[in-house]
């Protein structure tokens, strides 16, 4: 049964894709009505799921399902997401707040619109979170941390209490910042990173303690 679901158009079919499509499906409160790509890709569908235009059709898409979630994925650059964002809402398109069933959200913490949050997450008190960020499966986001617009918190990484983490920033998989800490706009922190200072210049940073390595 569709007729209580609100209609979705998903931004993106690859990876990521499907597992916000498996989001979906565990909390039944969205009915997919197809799969927007990129206009030179080759895929026709996804796990059931059709592709029903391309990434040039979105405007009269938005006219019919204004509703829609980006599901293109985001590693070392937040390019595409941030540029799909800026274009659903010139179409005056719709980005809803997804939070899997089975992730925890305390009541004060704060989701900005397009936030997806994948599976087994905790999202304590006053924590706030931008716009368009993905929260993927197993991290942990403790009380009074502010992660920015258009970032992604990998699978496992721990947000410790009072972080602050700037705008287009990506936190690999089981990387784990120390309470307290500043990390500026455009930084990428590599799996199984270990941040124990702040950071104020954008770059890729790894190890234990995390050390910067190169520019974006």
């Amino acid at each position: 049964m569709t007729k209580d679901k609100t209609p979705v158009l998903l931004l993106g079919g690859g990876g990521h894709c499907a597992s916000v499509i498996d989001v979906i499906e565990n909390n039944q409160t969205h009915h997919i009505v197809g799969i927007i790509e990129a206009h030179d890709s080759n895929s026709t569908g996804l796990l059931g799921y059709p592709v029903i235009g391309t990434d040039d059709q979105l405007e009269q898409l938005l006219k019919q399902t204004p509703c829609c979630i980006i599901t293109v994925g985001q590693l070392k650059s937040a390019l595409v997401r941030e540029m799909l964002y800026k274009h659903v809402k010139q179409f005056g398109g719709q980005l809803p707040t997804l939070v899997s069933n089975s992730s925890r959200v305390a009541s004060s913490a704060t989701l900005a619109e397009g936030v997806v949050v994948l599976h087994q997450c905790f999202i304590n008190h006053f924590v706030e979170i931008g716009c368009n960020t993905i929260i993927n499966n197993h991290a942990l986001v403790e009380h009074g941390a502010m992660i920015g617009d258009f970032c992604h918190i990998s699978t496992g990484s721990i947000i410790n209490g009072d972080v602050e983490i700037g705008h287009k920033c990506l936190i690999g998989s089981g990387a784990v910042v120390i309470q307290g800490l500043t990390i500026c706009d455009e930084v990428v922190i590599g799996a199984g990173s270990v941040v124990v200072k702040d950071i104020h210049e954008s770059g890729v940073y790894v190890g234990n303690p995390a050390k910067w390595v190169k520019s974006l």
